[in-house]
Order: C-alpha cells, then sequence, then structure tokens
C-alpha cells in the first residue's frame, strides 16, 4: 500500500487483516533499516488477535526520499505516522506503536504530542520503545557526568555523520554489506539487503536535519500514554542512563533490560513479541 505524505509516498504493509475488535499494532523502523527488519518479531505474533502494520520511513526502503536534509525533520516524521494511522486504523480507533532506533525517538515525539496533534490526539493506545530516547531528554540534565561522558564516548558516529561527503563515499564503499559492528549488535546476523547502501546514505538526513537543533532548544517531554521501554544491556550506541528521570515524564513507564545488543528484535525476536504483545493486551484499546 502507498500512503501519501507530506511530500512524500511512504511503502505500508498490513501483515494480518483489521478487524473491529483487533487492536491495532504499528512497528517503525530505524537507521539504517527498513521495515523487513520487524519480521522476525511480526512472524511470532498473532495476526487473528492483532493487525500488525509496518512502513518504511522516508528515505528508506521502498519509501519516497526527500528531495533535500530538510525533508527529514522530526515535524515531518510526525506528519508520516499520521498519515499512517488514517490509513490503516479506521473510525478513530486507537493503535499500539512500536519503535526501534530512529523509529523510537519519532514515537516518543508523537506520544508527547498526542495531547494537542490535530490527527493524533487520543489515537495512541500504547508505546514501546527500544533503542531509542526522546530527543528531548537527551541534553543530559537527568544524567550524571560520568553517565554523560558515557553517552558520549557511545555516540562518537553521530559527530561521523555530520562530516560532509565522507560517511556518503563510507557507506556506498560497503555495496550494502552489514559492517561486523552491525552484525555483532544483531547476535550475529546479517539481515540487511542490497539496500542498505542507499538507506544509510538517505538517513544521514535523519541526524543532519534534526540533532543539532534538538539539542540546542529541547522541548519538555510529558505523556499519559502508557511507555514500555526496552533497553538491551549491551546496546553499543545507548546507555541505560539515557531513560533516567522517565518516571517524571511519563505517568505510566515499565523499563525491560534484555541480555542483548541493539537490533534486538533480530537476536531475540522471541523476547520481543512477548513484549509487546504483553504491552497490548495491558493497555488493550476499545
Amino acid at each position: 500500500m502507498r500512503v501519501r505524505a507530506a511530500g512524500v509516498a511512504l511503502e505500508v504493509r498490513e501483515h494480518s487483516p483489521w478487524a473491529a475488535g483487533k487492536p491495532t499494532v504499528l512497528f517503525v523502523h530505524g537507521y539504517p533499516d527498513q521495515q523487513e527488519l520487524w519480521d522476525p518479531v511480526l512472524a511470532l505474533l498473532p495476526g487473528e488477535e492483532l493487525h500488525l502494520v509496518s512502513y518504511d520511513v522516508r528515505g528508506a526502503g521502498a519509501s519516497d526520499t526527500p528531495r533535500n536534509r530538510h525533508g527529514y525533520r522530526t515535524e515531518l516524521l510526525l506528519e508520516d505516522l499520521a498519515a499512517v494511522v488514517a490509513a490503516t486504523v479506521p473510525d478513530d480507533r486507537r493503535v499500539h506503536l512500536v519503535g526501534h532506533d530512529w523509529g523510537s525517538v519519532q514515537l516518543w515525539d508523537a506520544v508527547n504530542a498526542e495531547r494537542g496533534h490535530p490527527r493524533l490526539t487520543g489515537r495512541i493506545a500504547s508505546f514501546t520503545a527500544i533503542s531509542g530516547p526522546s530527543l528531548d531528554r537527551v541534553p543530559g540534565r537527568h544524567r550524571s557526568r560520568q553517565e554523560q561522558l558515557q553517552q558520549l564516548a557511545r555516540s562518537w558516529y553521530i559527530a561521523a555523520f555530520h562530516v560532509p561527503v565522507l560517511p556518503e563515499l563510507y557507506w556506498r564503499a560497503t555495496a550494502g554489506r552489514a559492517t561486523p559492528a552491525m552484525r555483532a549488535q544483531a547476535g550475529g546476523r546479517s539481515v540487511w539487503g542490497p539496500e542498505l547502501a542507499r538507506n544509510a546514505t538517505n538517513g544521514l538526513g535523519l541526524y543532519r536535519a534534526n540533532i543539532a537543533r534538538r539539542l540546542r532548544h529541547p522541548g519538555v517531554l510529558r505523556t499519559e500514554v502508557p511507555v514500555l521501554v526496552i533497553h538491551p544491556e549491551h546496546d553499543a550506541f545507548l546507555t541505560r542512563g539515557v531513560y533516567d528521570g522517565l518516571a517524571a515524564a511519563c505517568t505510566d513507564v515499565r523499563l525491560v533490560e534484555l541480555d542483548a545488543g541493539h537490533w534486538v528484535m533480530v537476536s531475540h525476536p522471541q523476547r520481543v513479541a512477548e513484549l509487546v504483545l504483553e504491552q497490548v493486551r495491558r493497555c488493550a484499546a476499545p
């Protein structure tokens, strides 16, 4: 299914049919991935009970690529989400959101905006965040200096991604092959196809369009949407400290740590599927 959003068309897949009474669970992937990385989890969820939806974010997979860097701003990612929800979830029913990496980052914005967004108010039943913090909390106001330094060391690649031209040359030189670090963080699995180079090159816009401006002017995170945070203990890119203080921002938040790396939905799909299903049943939408 093709869904028109803010200046792009998005490739959307419904993995099980919608029916009255079936909760919708919408999966949003991260960088440098596409929606197929959710397949191991989706295959383990009961399609007869759940309406399962995923999509390629702008610039990834079969979705359109924005014309320039500004086309990757988080405000537009939010409009993409609203367009997919409107196209796949009828009758103003609510949706359960699941995001990984940049998918999680953008969904934090969605639950934060839910109270006042014209197309999302009252539409979000729950949120499961995997390996992706809110940009409104990254600056470190809620962490010790040691924790900030530990996270800074793990975030070296963000600065590298802002260097002109060189990251693009690097990803093109890989010819779509995952790096050893990526495979290790996916439990030794290599699940990226030839689209990796394009996804990674295009997705640099996510960092360049958002990181500096959002860190300079962070918002205030406040949400009443029930949140489940899944933190892989061996995530090479994120420390546990990025989630400290969330209880002050979320009225209903739980954190589960797993013995896994960053791409936990690839290495431990059974456990991720169990946690997602538990969260959906706990926060079942009418």
